[in-house]
């Protein structure tokens, strides 16, 4: 939808319904305490398995779900700038108490909002927390 030149080049836009039904992103990071025990029975972890599966399929049917998966269970590497070399180290800190378990993207018209829906995941029921974070798109 052409909507107007500038300076000679034009300039495309969405219509004005599509611009307004856009809302922001924002990142549910899940984190996990990992001296908390893990499940260790098979119907255990099922049950685990699909509360968050069902979440995430009524976040999708109201249009709130952009993505999400689960990371591995581990602290992972942390990359730093040292002097015009990069050095690689383990998880983000030693004595870390959480670790990110993983994430969803949700659309939200804002943090409040974002909250709200993120108050309902299962996440807080299993014992973990969650970090709400706006995405800045560029």
């Amino acid at each position: 939808w052409i909507d107007s030149k500038m300076g000679g080049r034009r300039q495309c836009r969405e219509p004005p319904a599509q611009q307004e039904l856009k809302m922001p992103n924002y990142m549910l990071l899940l984190h996990t305490n990992p001296s908390r025990p893990r499940p260790t029975s098979p119907d255990e972890i099922m049950a685990i398995t699909k509360a968050y599966m069902d979440w995430a399929d009524r976040m999708r049917a109201d249009g709130r779900l952009k993505g999400g998966e689960k990371l591995t269970f581990d602290a992972g590497k942390v990359m730093r700038p040292n002097g015009g070399r990069v050095t690689v180290t383990d998880g983000p800190y030693a004595e870390s108490k959480e670790l990110i378990g993983g994430y969803f993207a949700i659309s939200a018209r804002n943090y409040d909002e974002a909250c709200r829906i993120a108050e309902s995941c299962p996440h807080l029921g299993f014992g973990g927390t969650i970090e709400v974070r706006q995405v800045d798109h560029m």
